[in-house]
């Protein structure tokens, strides 16, 4: 009976292993300690208008006594537009060191709405469980289970991956398609690679970059673009610019500085 017992559990480690195995992924794009700031700009009345700040950090920390990444986003408004739209968002996801989503948070102000989501990601037998929880704008809480045989990402785990994706071989109109997961939903999205640009960022230099359109799935069945990322052309595949299209409206964020990258910046025009 004992060795049954040991039997049986060794399947189940065994199971266990082959679903974060499948999510796993290389991390060769960033390290510990990076640290990335942008400005933000809004589109008011047909004038792009500076209207705060952003900024990124990974750094390498500990999720239920294992070792993780922490990833965090934050943008903050400077009070131009306040009246008009106020952004304060703040963005939180724990990674493991194979990059499996294991948690994520958003807490997001956009005008006068509040809303936070939360994902717990956990791994058992050949599934993903996700547990989901949303704060609504009117302060009602809602949770719900899902479960899953393929790997889900949120907005800020599928970020830390992509960005280690090899785009070597891609041409314009390759598409990445995964589930996405938010306090309250799955659903389907997309990275659609559109190609390679020459970007100019807030600190003065120019970089070459490829474009991603993150998108995601509509009712009707058609993709509609969230974010488009320009990214470095190279290992590190840095975010030079994003232009986000918001509820309210359209904002970009121009890089400003960087500190901590992995690799060279081979993708910088001199």
């Amino acid at each position: 009976m004992r060795l049954k017992k040991f039997i049986l559990a060794g399947i189940m480690m065994l199971a266990a292993y082959s679903v974060n195995a499948q999510c796993s992924f290389r991390n060769t794009a960033f390290k510990s300690g990076e640290f990335l700031s942008y400005n933000l700009y809004y589109n008011w009345k047909f004038v792009w208008v500076k209207v705060g700040t952003a900024s990124m950090y990974t750094v390498q920390s500990r999720y239920n006594g294992k070792p993780a990444y922490r990833g965090s986003l934050t943008t903050r408004g400077n009070g131009r537009l306040d009246d008009f739209f106020l952004l304060r968002d703040t963005l939180l996801c724990y990674n493991s060191l194979d990059l499996e989503p294991l948690y994520f948070r958003k807490g997001a102000r956009e005008g006068d709405r509040y809303t936070v989501d939360e994902v717990y990601y956990s791994y058992s037998g050949n599934k993903i469980n996700l547990r989901q929880h949303r704060i609504h704008a009117d302060g009602e809480n809602s949770w719900r289970k899902n479960t899953s045989t393929e790997c889900v990402y949120d907005m800020m785990s599928i970020f830390l991956r992509a960005r280690s994706f090899n785009p070597t071989s891609w041409k314009a109109g390759h598409i990445v398609k995964f589930p996405m997961a938010d306090g309250k939903n799955n659903t389907n999205a997309q990275l659609l690679y559109q190609g390679k640009q020459t970007i100019k960022a807030d600190n003065g230099h120019k970089y070459r970059c490829l474009k991603l359109a993150y998108q995601e799935q509509e009712d009707n069945g058609r993709y509609k673009s969230i974010v488009d990322f320009y990214v470095t052309d190279d290992s590190n595949h840095i975010p030079i610019r994003l232009d986000m299209y918001l509820r309210f409206g359209y904002a970009k964020a121009f890089l400003t500085n960087m500190k901590g990258i992995r690799s060279n910046i081979d993708s910088k025009i001199k």
